[in-house]
């Protein structure tokens, strides 16, 4: 990983994540309250793709980290696929009053195991769980099972209340920060940042990782 040469660096790694599930279950507005600490009910659903930009300290690094919002419709499918490669993480999101979207979680960790690297970390998120006993289709302990199931992390997230939003895309990063091998002493980047670059793994098989 980069150490900083100079206090005017803007940062020292750099992390691409993306956020992914379906269409309406709180991705642009876990990104909107994560990265602006900021909640709306106005959203109209993501077209195609769109990213923001948060630099954050981290184990006295400075991480910029490059989040994707992607579209969760199945015509922009293959727009969001493109855009798998490179991603050093990948936040997959389900509505937790939303049973369809929590069976849907299988389709989209298929898509994860076909177009993103080995290496990619993978977590999964609950959101809208602050949302009225009687609205929850899927339970906490459905949830926690399936993440153990792949193998990843999960997180109960309220893009609305801000609770465990921070926790997760923190944890995330901290884990793609702490995969980089090498330093990147030498990089190039217009930047100025090394890039997480991320260990190719010798095992085969499958990754077992709007409120």
């Amino acid at each position: 990983m980069a150490s900083a040469k100079s206090s005017n660096k803007p940062f020292d790694v750099l992390v691409k994540l993306l956020l992914i599930g379906d269409s309406g279950v709180g991705k642009s507005c876990l990104l909107l309250r994560y990265s602006d600490d900021k909640f709306t009910t106005s959203f109209i659903t993501t077209i195609g793709i769109d990213f923001k930009i948060k630099t954050i300290d981290l184990d006295q690094k400075k991480v910029k980290m490059q989040i994707w919002d992607t579209a969760g419709q199945e015509r922009f499918r293959t727009i969001t696929a493109a855009y798998y490669r490179g991603a050093h993480g990948v936040l997959l999101v389900y509505d937790v009053t939303d049973e369809t979207s929590f069976e849907n979680v299988r389709n989209w960790m298929r898509n994860i195991e076909a177009h993103a690297s080995e290496a990619a970390k993978v977590c999964l998120i609950g959101n809208k769980c602050d949302c009225e006993d009687s609205k929850r289709k899927v339970t906490k302990e459905r949830g926690v099972a399936l993440a153990k199931e792949f193998g990843v992390p999960f997180f109960e997230t309220s893009a609305k209340s801000g609770l465990r939003v921070e926790e997760a895309f923190s944890s995330m990063a901290r884990r793609c920060v702490g995969e980089s091998k090498t330093n990147n002493n030498n990089s190039n980047n217009s930047g100025g940042g090394g890039t997480v670059r991320l260990r190719e793994t010798a095992k085969g098989g499958s990754k077992s990782s709007c409120c």
